[in-house]
């Protein structure tokens, strides 16, 4: 691996990137503007970027693998509008083998898969989709992880023969990163997250589904500076998930005053206040939704006047349950009339109202953050 973008090669045959092709420069200048913001690279960057995808010698290879999904990170990948998907993988990838979207089935996708590793060798990009099953399943023959067989190789065997010859791998959606909603309670297949069960330490994009524009950036990181992005002690990046959802939240300042949703369709559901009393999930979720929003920047789930439930966070499923309630259900001082007596109490309601919802979040992220324990010892 090179150690800038104009040095990062692929041996991906007879298909040279160019980046103009079929692509208008201005669209062009503004995926790699959106990529710049989006990485938190400033303006300065954009000709850099630019640079760095037109110089690349080859399209990176991309060897997509299914698991225990429902394909919904392929969907959201499948309708990026900024690249469109046409120019994903037309001019700036190689995806040599994705089951959905690939034309070849049967021995002819296993075959692709085999030349793709071996063309590659150690220069692909490994992208997971899908929890990885673990249990045995009943009868006499059955071995460890016959939950999810693909090609009459279990789902551990695959995601460990394609990841160690891989240059990057990045879980696409919170069941690759975490083991989503395949995880969660009782879990009869004992399924779980692509590093978890592989051993191999991956970069993380988790969502329910993910943001494309988070995934393609890590590849024009990696394009750019040829490494992956920094990470948080979970993984994930942390241009995409270093700050709270409640941090700059477009409603925060709502709940700053007291203005709370009471109920689905209420006055100040109209008007657009917090949704905290409707299991608004953002003060315990890392993710950048309110600044990079789905569907070509044009909403997203609070936005929109649905609450977050937490779908970046590791077990979301079990932790943020209910999802309508509060979270969470315990008992701190000031932490309930914050919510339910703020808005009564005009003067010093928001001096107050920051001082009590620090305390609460310091707390409830030691619960549902485990590296802060780690940052404190």
């Amino acid at each position: 691996m090179g150690t800038s973008g104009s040095d990062f090669s692929f041996k991906t045959p007879e298909r040279r990137i160019d980046a103009l092709a079929g692509i208008k420069r201005r669209d062009f200048l503004s995926f790699c503007a959106l990529m710049s913001a989006t990485l938190g690279l400033g303006p300065s960057f954009i000709p850099k970027i630019a640079e760095a995808i037109e110089k690349a010698t080859r399209r990176p290879s991309v060897i997509w693998l299914h698991f225990a999904e429902c394909t919904g990170d392929s969907e959201a990948f499948i309708r990026s509008t900024n690249p469109s998907i046409e120019e994903l993988i037309l001019n700036i990838l190689s995806i040599d083998y994705h089951e959905t979207i690939m034309a070849a089935s049967g021995e002819a996708a296993e075959g692709a898969l085999q030349k793709a590793m071996k063309d590659n060798k150690g220069k692909y990009i490994a992208v997971c989709e899908g929890a990885i099953p673990l249990g045995t399943p009943p009868g006499p023959n059955a071995k460890k992880g016959d939950y999810l067989t693909i090609a009459g190789k279990t789902g551990l065997e695959l995601a460990k023969e394609v990841c160690r010859d891989a240059a990057a791998i990045m879980c696409v959606g919170n069941c690759a990163s975490f083991g989503g909603v395949q995880a969660q309670y009782p879990n009869p297949t004992g399924a779980v997250g692509v590093e978890e069960a592989t051993g191999i330490p991956t970069l993380k994009v988790p969502g329910c589904p993910h943001n494309v524009v988070n995934s393609v950036a890590v590849v024009v990181n990696f394009l750019l500076l040829g490494s992956l992005p920094k990470t948080d002690k979970l993984g994930r990046p942390l241009f995409a998930y270093g700050k709270r959802i409640h941090d700059h939240c477009l409603r925060r300042a709502h709940f700053d005053a007291g203005q709370f949703v009471e109920k689905f369709g209420d006055a100040g559901a109209k008007d657009r206040w917090c949704l905290y009393k409707m299991g608004c999930k953002g003060p315990q979720t890392y993710h950048n939704c309110p600044t990079v929003e789905y569907n070509d920047g044009t909403s997203w789930p609070v936005k929109a006047g649905h609450g977050c439930i937490g779908c970046s966070e590791p077990k979301f499923w079990d932790n943020m349950a209910p999802f309508y309630e509060r979270l969470p259900n315990i008992k701190l001082p000031g932490v309930e009339a914050s919510a339910d007596q703020i808005g009564f109490t005009l003067v010093g309601a928001a001096a107050a109202g920051a001082a009590v919802h620090g305390a609460y979040t310091f707390l409830n992220r030691k619960k549902f953050d485990p590296t802060l324990k780690d940052k404190e010892e």
